[in-house]
């Protein structure tokens, strides 16, 4: 049994796992606990953006801040935001000619990595746990996951969303190990909650 830190990499484990599914509407302190049920959860820290909506996507936001309402009801999970970039972008269209280049607004998530490896470090340089684990396959936390096991010596754990694991990932990390299906459908939140504010329920298109 050990003392556990999670770090939750919010927009890949929503690529990884759960976007065009019904397991959107997912309890990370009943996901930690089914794929760690050896081991005490100590604090969960959840890495986002806020979304904006769109004309595809209208209810976006919305669906969103209900969402982090529910993670708010988690004990001891702790949510820092990044942002985001959208700027218009030239680019050609696939497969016609003459070619065609087209403008479209590229929107691009700033912060949440750079986050998510600052309060690793910070977290294992003053040893405010015994094991650190991962949500994501981001390839670019390689790095601060290296630095935790090799350099300060305390184990550090990743559980993938994706199908596949990030090279980068296995090289450094102590364990491995993918989030399936089954563990989200398992790790739901109740369709209703209630926090300080009132009732509220999980998403309709959810």
């Amino acid at each position: 049994m050990a003392i556990v830190n999670i770090y939750v990499d919010g927009f890949n484990l929503y690529y990884g796992a759960l976007k065009r599914t019904p397991y959107k509407w997912l309890d990370l302190g009943k996901l930690a606990q089914t794929l760690l049920p050896e081991d005490t959860i100590q604090e969960l820290h959840y890495f986002t953006a806020r979304v904006s909506s769109r004309t595809y996507n209208p209810s976006s936001a919305h669906d969103q801040g209900l969402y982090i309402r529910a993670l708010k009801t988690v004990p001891n999970l702790h949510i820092k935001y990044g942002h985001f970039l959208t700027h218009s972008v030239p680019m050609y269209l696939t497969d016609v000619t003459p070619a065609q280049k087209v403008w479209v607004d590229k929107t691009e998530e700033k912060g949440s990595d750079v986050n998510l490896a600052s309060h690793l470090l910070r977290d294992a340089y003053t040893k405010r746990f015994e094991v650190a684990v991962l949500i994501t396959n981001d390839s670019d936390l390689a790095e601060p996951v290296r630095i935790v096991a090799q350099e300060i010596g305390l184990p550090v754990g990743v559980l993938n969303p994706h199908q596949f694991h990030s090279r980068e990932l296995r090289q450094y990390a102590t364990f491995i190990k993918r989030i399936r299906q089954g563990d989200l459908a398992s790790s739901q939140f109740p369709r209703t909650l209630i926090d300080r504010k009132g009732t509220f329920a999980k998403p309709a298109g959810w």
